[in-house]
């Protein structure tokens, strides 16, 4: 790759140096061939005149592109009086411009002077060879002016659009075509501006250059006011009123055009959609004012944090979407992860009433690939993959995968159905709870597949980790949610969980292979648990599992405003407990089983379908 683009940069180079060596070449002979004596008090008005052209030159919606009406000089200057003077024209300006703009480098200075040459001296030529003559305006010379500008144009297309097919992915066609696009209206202007300041030199040289250069300045200056308008009515229809950020609409289109960009040039295109949780619950609590007051500080700290990193847009009520281009979706997965935690440890007024106790949201990353249709593909992608993080207890981000099998199991769905129902009674009381019982749940899965469990076994201990806190739902909320340390008869009480969750399970028949798991899990390895000081054979291997992952779990489990352990630290902790609260095999096993599947560690959370 690296050889390639140093052939590529080569033969760019070689065109600059050929061009420009052409360019001077040609001026240096046409200059001494056509060397007379000039007016220089008239040449220095012209070289004024396009100096302050260049400064108020004419902004043109909707692209913004600006028209000088310097060429409008040297054609005039040419058609008026001679070859010779236009080039000294030219001459003396490129030097003033070279003094005055020092941060433009001096290669490209010299560029621009050998295409203007090129330019010039071709329409000249054209001009004479078509009957045209210098001096008076004349309407048998029409065709003459006609031809000699489009020389004028078509050198210019030809010469700036082949540097563009040398350094860019494009095609000559799609050069020429948006060069057509974009100037062809230009050119046309300057013939007119040109035929006209033709004119008026007619009349008076000095007096007709004033007038134009009056009528010029007035034009750049109304154009410039016009187009900032047209900017300012074009930015609100783009923008949210109430966030600030791109809205829905505009998303799209930029959306639309980054995928075109991917898809040329295979760079890493990755989008994000974001939705605030439970919103409707702090709308109903505090009411809309406020509600909205919540979604203007939000985009405000997207804005904030995107700066350079991605483009926000509110997509629609409380979801907002993010285009990343250059990002992977993994470093979208960690960019936004990393925003949702800043979120999650900055207090906005109200946000108690939440389930979490903070502002919280859940999104879904995806990563643009050739194989998906569209754009709508793309985001309906990006949109599962939020509600995946939805069902995972809210507060996630998650990154969709199509290609992963989701893990199977062989309990029966009407058990879990009613598990299911059950659980879900955490999120009006402990999120965290209903939260820590899902991810559980998953380590159940893989770890039973890691130790090659009997089918039955399986079931049981990925059903007992699904449901292993229910317990807990006998807890009042404000001691199941405290943030300081447990009284002496808090704890106790919360120790009782374990007796009262296998109250609640064995209500139920069909749940009784749960009842260990449900009341053990708490149980260590050397006899130091409760309830009741079980130890080592004495626990049911399913038992032991599921304390294993609880607690690596409790370690890593992220709350709001507490620091938590990473995967490492957890690793490390388990080990050094391996023989005293857990299982020693037990333990290797899980470790392993972390280490070896990324999708269990450090990684995001991927999304079946």
């Amino acid at each position: 790759m690296k050889g390639i683009f140093q052939k590529f940069t080569n033969v760019v180079s070689v065109y600059l140096a050929l061009t420009t060596i052409a360019g001077s070449s040609l001026f240096l002979t046409q200059y001494l061939l056509t060397l007379h004596q000039i007016n220089w008090s008239l040449a220095f008005t012209f070289v004024a005149a396009i100096l302050l052209l260049n400064h108020y030159t004419i902004l043109l919606p909707p692209s913004g592109n600006s028209l000088s009406m310097d060429s409008a000089i040297y054609l005039a200057v040419l058609f008026v009086f001679d070859l010779h003077m236009t080039l000294t024209l030219l001459l003396i300006t490129s030097i003033i411009y070279a003094l005055y703009n020092k941060k433009v480098v001096w290669w490209k200075h010299l560029f621009n002077f050998a295409i203007y040459s090129i330019m010039i001296i071709g329409a000249y030529e054209v001009f004479i060879l078509t009957g045209g003559t210098i001096g008076a305006l004349s309407f048998l010379n029409v065709a003459s002016y006609m031809l000699s500008l489009m020389i004028y144009f078509s050198l210019n297309v030809l010469l700036i659009g082949v540097f563009f097919l040398l350094s860019a992915t494009e095609n000559l066609v799609q050069i020429v075509q948006g060069m057509l696009k974009e100037t062809i209206s230009s050119y046309f202007i300057t013939l007119v501006l040109s035929l006209i300041l033709v004119l008026l030199m007619q009349q008076q040289i000095i007096l007709g250059m004033l007038l134009f250069l009056s009528v010029a300045v007035l034009l750049s200056i109304s154009f410039k006011q016009y187009f900032e308008l047209y900017q300012e009515v074009a930015q609100k229809a783009d923008i949210d009123h109430l966030t600030e950020l791109y809205n829905h609409g505009y998303f799209k289109s930029l959306l639309e055009d980054e995928i075109k960009t991917a898809k040329t040039t295979g760079h890493p295109l990755s989008i994000g959609l974001i939705d605030l949780d439970d919103f409707k619950k702090y709308n109903d609590q505090h009411g809309h004012l406020q509600g909205d007051k919540l979604l203007k500080h939000f985009g405000a700290e997207l804005k904030r944090k995107g700066q350079d990193v991605y483009t926000a847009a509110r997509y629609g009520g409380e979801e907002f979407a993010l285009l990343m281009p250059g990002k992977t979706e993994q470093e979208a997965y960690h960019i936004i992860n990393h925003f949702r935690k800043e979120v999650n440890d900055h207090y906005f007024e109200g946000v108690e009433v939440l389930p979490h106790g903070c502002l919280s949201f859940s999104a879904g990353v995806i990563q643009y690939n050739r194989d998906m249709y569209d754009s709508s593909e793309v985001l309906e992608k990006a949109d599962q993959a939020m509600y995946f993080a939805k069902t995972k207890g809210k507060n996630y981000v998650c990154v969709y995968d199509a290609n992963q099998v989701p893990s199977k199991t062989f309990y029966n769905h009407k058990e879990m159905e009613l598990l299911e129902q059950q659980l879900k009674l955490f999120l009006s009381k402990d999120v965290y709870t209903y939260k820590h019982s899902k991810r559980v749940h998953e380590y159940a899965i893989e770890f039973s597949h890691k130790l090659n469990l009997h089918a039955n076994d399986q079931k049981t201990l990925v059903m007992g980790a699904l449901i292993h806190d229910i317990g807990k739902l006998e807890i009042p909320r404000e001691v199941i949610n405290k943030k300081g340390k447990l009284t002496k008869d808090e704890w106790e009480m919360v120790q009782k969980h374990v007796t009262w969750g296998r109250e609640i399970v064995s209500t139920n028949r069909e749940l009784h292979d749960l009842l260990p798991l449900v009341e053990l899990h708490h149980e260590r390895y050397d006899g130091k648990g409760y309830p009741y000081g079980l130890s080592g054979e004495e626990l049911p291997k399913l038992v032991r599992m599921l304390t294993i992952i609880d607690s690596f779990d409790a370690m890593t489990t992220e709350r709001p405003y507490q620091k938590t352990k990473s995967i490492s630290e957890a690793i490390q902790e388990l080990e050094a407990c391996a023989g005293t609260q857990f299982d020693p095999e037990l333990v290797h096993a899980f470790v392993t089983l972390i280490k070896e599947n990324p999708a269990l560690n450090d990684n995001p959370i991927q999304i079946s379908m």
